[in-house]
């Protein structure tokens, strides 16, 4: 990898629960010497630690609360604080607003709340934030999933990741992709076009959303049990012209 480019990992994509094999949502964006865990889906933390452990992270981002994206931060505290990890100074994390305060109520089984700030500094995301993360740039976005939700762009170098987090197509999504090198969206199922208020995409609709955004190459992820990867990545391509691949759990994709 080259100073010019950087990298995703891919440690799970299951929803709305693990698979064997395949945790849920969670990615490992590495580039010239920072590392960002994106999403800490359930099964994830332990996927992480065949690439960094907890105390060599640069920062943590989470797009939303739903357990899917989040869940792992539970025994990550645990990691952080109790185990053979000595944090220099609580990890940076950026998540949506209430976060600590959640993560607090689940923790504490006592008279204190439990001191989730020992071991994340957390910053709360809004519509349009923006974090200097070592050589990394993230920039956030409120998108459409029912409760407080954020879609991701990474950049670096002149390079571009977007990560769609949870959401139903969004002219915000479609913005903050706007010409970026890689598009990972989520591509659910047949069910999120059928409900009433959609709060996810499905596969065609991650296609249209790279097309929208003249993205180069779209990777989709979060696909729905009724579906395969190649039945996702065949929906997608029929909507999108450009390079269409599966975040496969374990796979290494060089953006730039």
């Amino acid at each position: 990898m080259t100073s010019e480019t950087f990298s995703l990992t891919v440690l799970g994509s299951a929803t709305p629960y693990p698979s064997p094999g395949n945790p849920c949502s969670g990615y490992l964006v590495s580039g010239a010497g920072t590392r960002v865990w994106v999403d800490a889906g359930t099964g994830t933390l332990g996927e992480l630690q065949r690439h960094v452990r907890l105390d060599e992270l640069d920062a943590i981002w989470i797009s939303h609360m739903h357990a899917d994206h989040s869940a792992d931060l539970l025994t990550a505290y645990y990691g952080a604080l109790y185990a053979d990890i000595r944090l220099a100074a609580p990890i940076p994390l950026y998540g949506p607003p209430g976060i600590a305060d959640r993560l607090a109520h689940y923790l504490t089984n006592g008279p204190a709340r439990s001191p989730v700030e020992s071991a994340f500094a957390v910053e709360e995301l809004r519509d349009g934030h923006q974090a200097r993360v070592g050589a990394l740039t993230l920039t956030s976005r409120a998108v459409s999933h029912g409760i407080p939700a954020f879609a991701l762009r990474v950049e670096a170098a002149g390079r571009s990741l977007v990560y769609s987090g949870d959401t139903a197509p969004c002219t915000a999504l479609t913005s903050l992709a706007e010409a970026c090198d890689v598009l990972l969206c989520e591509a659910d199922g047949a069910e999120a076009a059928d409900a009433a208020e959609p709060v996810h995409h499905t596969p065609e609709n991650a296609g249209d959303t790279a097309r929208d955004a003249r993205a180069e190459r779209l990777i989709v992820t979060h696909v729905a049990r009724s579906l395969t990867p190649e039945q996702a990545v065949a929906s997608a391509s029929a909507r999108f012209g450009g390079s269409v691949d599966y975040a496969a759990p374990g796979a290494v994709f060089t953006v730039g």
